[in-house]
């Protein structure tokens, strides 16, 4: 007896009406690989479509990593007649700029204000977007929803300029606060150039550019939770804290993570024009980044060894962190920016 013919009698009750046996599914195994050409030919009008977006970040993102290279050398762009031969003429010092680079108290002072910053940002500036979110998604109104998703996106368009001069003009010495506290009779309190508080004030103003803005990926995240997991547990007299505890949060999750892992790796670039244009009025001990050191200390004094040695630096470090974040995410069950092979 042939093997079809005995599936067919061990299997009688299930044959087809026409007294055929039906087809035994083959067993799962690996899927066949597509030829490139063939792929090529297929999808030729989808990567046409991306060519562009490759192009400009091959061009402005991946290119420029190959100018690391003179974080090892003492280099001189006016070597040569081209900036290919500086690069090829400039004498080679495998880690000096490292070196000095690490014994300068200059950098660690950035180093540390940079970390403050982003801690105290981490802190005070990462979940107002999640509850300002949270807010928006439980107005019954679609109107004032949008009328508030306006109001509060708006700011991120705005230029650091003028940011720093909105608050100059509220909170500087001749600004709306310190009239305000002159005609009370009281001492004017000069918000701008206190170093003291300007931790606060820099948090301040990016929440207030960019606190609506963030909204945007965590509205996205609210609106993929099933609807009916908040009528379920309504039902079994779950009230609002509780079903925000249980099913808005755990929805929330993955994205949060994915975004705190993202935000460690740029933990070190707290910002440039935001601190630039504050630098001076409360002084470098208190203003002065990493970003701000490589301009200061490399870009405007020539030294452009020295800023990308900082800069590769930076690099690493952030690299470090979001290894370390995604490992952490890894272990409390979460996908992270990729997943465990």
């Amino acid at each position: 007896m042939s093997t079809r013919e005995a599936t067919v009698e061990a299997g009688s009750d299930r044959t087809r009406p026409d007294g055929s046996a039906p087809s035994v599914p083959r067993p799962a195994g690996r899927r066949r690989r597509v030829p490139l050409r063939t792929r090529l030919r297929r999808d030729w009008q989808l990567l046409a479509m991306v060519a562009p977006g490759f192009v400009i970040l091959l061009i402005f993102s991946y290119l420029p990593i190959l100018g690391n290279v003179i974080a090892f050398q003492d280099y001189n762009p006016y070597l040569g007649s081209n900036p290919l031969d500086a690069f090829v003429q400039s004498n080679w010092i495998g880690f000096g700029q490292f070196q000095l680079l690490f014994a300068d108290p200059a950098f660690w002072h950035a180093f540390r204000n940079t970390l403050a910053i982003t801690a105290f940002q981490l802190v005070f500036f990462f979940p107002l977007p999640i509850l300002l979110a949270i807010g928006l998604h439980s107005l019954l109104s679609s109107r004032l929803r949008g009328f508030i998703q306006t109001v509060v996106y708006l700011p991120h368009f705005f230029s650091w300029v003028l940011v720093v001069s909105f608050f100059v003009a509220m909170l500087g010495g001749a600004g709306l606060l310190a009239q305000t506290m002159r005609e009370a009779g009281l001492e004017p309190w000069n918000v701008m150039t206190n170093p003291d508080t300007f931790i606060i004030l820099v948090t301040v103003e990016a929440i207030w550019k960019d606190v609506g803005w963030g909204t945007i990926v965590f509205l996205a995240a609210l609106s993929t939770i099933d609807q009916n997991l908040y009528e379920a547990a309504a039902a079994d007299g779950a009230g609002r804290w509780r079903r925000l505890w249980h099913i808005t949060l755990p929805g929330l999750r993955p994205v949060i993570v994915l975004l705190l892992i993202l935000r460690l790796g740029d933990a070190l670039s707290v910002g440039f024009e935001q601190f630039l244009l504050q630098r001076d009025a409360v002084g470098r001990q208190a203003a002065e980044v990493l970003d701000t050191f490589v301009y200061h200390f490399s870009i405007a004094t020539g030294n452009y060894g020295y800023g990308a040695a900082a800069g590769l630096f930076k690099a690493a470090i952030g690299l470090c962190l979001i290894l370390a974040a995604n490992k952490v995410a890894h272990m409390l069950g979460e996908r992270g920016i990729y997943s465990r092979s």
